[in-house]
């Protein structure tokens, strides 16, 4: 006589103290650290601008090897999901406003990016409902040109190479805009085809949305 069929196994559910969020938390903590940092050299003391830019060099790849652990792994969390793109937020937006309040950066390329950086995220959340919004190259290539760019603005780089990072910045700025673009209509066409399409066929959202947008 056959038996039923085993029950498929329930799925494994990742403990939220695990390395991922343990990095993510590090982050999270690392950004007053940071703070304190450009505070202290206030742009002009070479020693702790040097600190201060690898403390955010450090801090930024954390992001990388958290999300990576997190997928690799199973280790995905709704704890990672919403503190990830937190401290990934709050990050580059303090070197931004810092950057600014000291001078170096002009405010309106701060307010651009994180007007940007912030309403995708609100946006994320609007059409999460419907499915996710994965992650571009054109994303992922903003996340590398905006930490670049604020890296070199932090760092005491000679004064014959600084303008180098006008150019690097300028670039971050317009593919963060293009890419910006790019997404809500993203999010536009999900919410169209999700009205289009029956109620028990509505997209669930799957997979683990990378914070990279």
């Amino acid at each position: 006589m056959t038996g039923a069929p085993a029950p498929d196994p329930a799925p494994t559910v990742a403990p939220v103290l695990n390395a991922a969020n343990g990095l993510t938390a590090l982050r999270i903590l690392l950004v007053p650290v940071f703070v304190a940092l450009v505070i202290a050299s206030q742009l002009e003391h070479a020693g702790w601008r040097i600190a201060a830019c690898l403390t955010f060099a450090f801090a930024s790849a954390t992001d990388l090897v958290d999300g990576w652990i997190a997928r690799r792994y199973g280790l995905v969390t709704p704890f990672g999901k919403v503190a990830d793109p937190i401290a990934d937020k709050a990050l580059t937006g303090a070197a931004l406003v810092l950057l600014s309040w000291y001078g170096a950066l002009p405010w309106w390329v701060t307010a651009v990016i994180l007007v940007r950086e912030w309403g995708i995220t609100l946006m994320r959340l609007w059409v999460i409902r419907y499915g996710v919004i994965a992650a571009s190259r054109g994303g992922k290539l903003k996340t590398a040109l905006q930490i670049v760019a604020i890296a070199w603005y932090l760092w005491p780089v000679p004064d014959a190479i600084e303008p180098i990072g006008f150019w690097i910045m300028t670039a971050a700025v317009v593919v963060t805009v293009v890419t910006g673009l790019d997404y809500i209509l993203q999010a536009i066409r999900l919410r169209q085809n999700a009205r289009h399409t029956p109620p028990s066929h509505t997209v669930e959202p799957t997979g683990t949305p990378d914070t990279a947008l």
